[in-house]
């Protein structure tokens, strides 16, 4: 049996609150995950200790799950070859 997938549309804007949203740094990651997705805990080590203090935590379907895996892959691949050059693999 085969699925209909619609196809997906292209990103026309991406918009950000750099005020409101800011980056998280993350030195740890927790990921867990049953049939129906993943979590991923991204962590911080606190101070000089051998305790994390969890600062975001993300869900998502095991197909995206897949798909992140692989652009992410293929985003440290080309970004090493380019002096870790930013690059959107949308």
């Amino acid at each position: 049996m085969t699925k209909n997938k619609t196809p997906e549309k292209p990103v026309d804007h991406i918009e950000i609150d750099f005020d409101k949203t800011p980056i998280l740094y993350t030195d740890n990651v927790n990921i867990t995950s049953n049939k129906s997705g993943v979590v991923l805990n991204v962590m911080q080590r606190f101070r000089n200790t051998n305790h994390l203090q969890v600062v975001a935590r993300v869900g998502m379907s095991r197909e995206h799950a897949k798909n992140f895996v692989e652009k992410m892959g293929r985003l440290l691949i080309m970004t090493s070859e380019n002096s870790g050059n930013s690059k959107d693999l949308n």
